[in-house]
């Protein structure tokens, strides 16, 4: 089995338009499959540096005097790419979300599929797991989480329950979760509502909003003139994010307007959206929800 199949690869590395000379940035490398892809087309002299907390990711390393890896959250890519003594790149390219491989191993949490630890961790070295999530948190707070990040109406009704039945046991795998939650799944939905429970939850551990918007934010002082972003996401709140970005420079609220009517945005997009074909859909189920968005400096 594949570490993670590279969504909308050949689209997302077109997407930066490649200078054999530049400097390009993968932020979320998990099996290469994106990096391989940028290393193929850079010359002698190109150089790219890629982002993966984590650990699991490293024995997928590249031996390429061009490449490095970095083992951080790509909320610091300012903050590393600077001790590289790299100020700006021509490019950089985000896949949100969960590689497949991290989907497939059943003792990190992440897949309804499998019965393992309630854990979630991208970074294993985090304090904050679902296990504390689903335990510690306060009642009105895990509602929030629910609501929020699994856009979930019932979710003070979620809550309510999850905090009445870790009274008795605590809970610490994804069947007792499920079990625990079992009035709430009806058959037909079943799939869909654990979906939405574990995206809210993974999303509060691993803090991947906040993560996401710090990112971004980050962007316009790091692309060169021409530089661009290529940003693949696979939910409605990541792509929402993106896109206000990439169109306002903000996440709420209007940008300001000058004295003339003039705002002043920092990017501005590149074409339309693009999504997977069906022949990909076929082949790679996870890509069926995924967007990618491009952008270069306005």
């Amino acid at each position: 089995m594949s570490y993670h199949n590279a969504v909308l690869l050949e689209e997302s590395v077109n997407g930066l338009n490649i200078k054999k000379e530049g400097v390009y940035v993968d932020v979320t490398f998990g099996g290469g499959g994106h990096s391989k892809a940028i290393l193929d087309r850079l010359g002698e002299k190109g150089r790219l540096f890629a982002f993966d907390q984590d650990p699991d990711a490293a024995n997928n390393s590249i031996d390429d005097d061009r490449f490095v890896l970095i083992p951080e959250n790509f909320r610091y890519i300012s903050r590393f790419l600077r001790f590289h003594n790299v100020k700006k790149v021509d490019g950089v390219l985000a896949d949100l979300g969960v590689s497949s491989h991290q989907f497939d191993e059943a003792e990190r949490g992440f897949s309804i599929r499998f019965d393992g630890d309630l854990d979630m961790r991208m970074n294993q070295k985090s304090k904050i797991s679902a296990k504390e999530v689903i335990n510690d948190y306060s009642e009105e707070k895990l509602a929030e989480v629910l609501f929020l990040y699994g856009e979930l109406r019932n979710s003070r009704k979620l809550a309510r329950t999850i905090v009445h039945e870790r009274k008795n046991k605590v809970i610490e795998t994804s069947f007792q979760l499920k079990e625990v939650l079992k009035a709430f799944l009806p058959n037909a939905r079943e799939h869909k509502i654990l979906a939405q429970i574990f995206q809210a939850i993974r999303i509060e551990v691993n803090e991947e909003l906040a993560v996401l918007k710090e990112f971004l934010m980050q962007i316009p002082n790091l692309l060169t003139n021409e530089g661009r972003l290529s940003v693949i996401s696979y939910h409605s709140l990541e792509d929402r994010l993106v896109k206000r970005f990439i169109r306002t420079g903000l996440f709420d609220g209007e940008p300001e307007k000058d004295v003339f009517g003039n705002s002043n945005e920092p990017l501005k997009k590149i074409g339309k959206l693009i999504v997977p074909t069906k022949e990909e859909i076929k082949i790679n189920n996870r890509a069926r929800s995924a967007k990618l968005r491009l952008a270069t400096l306005k």
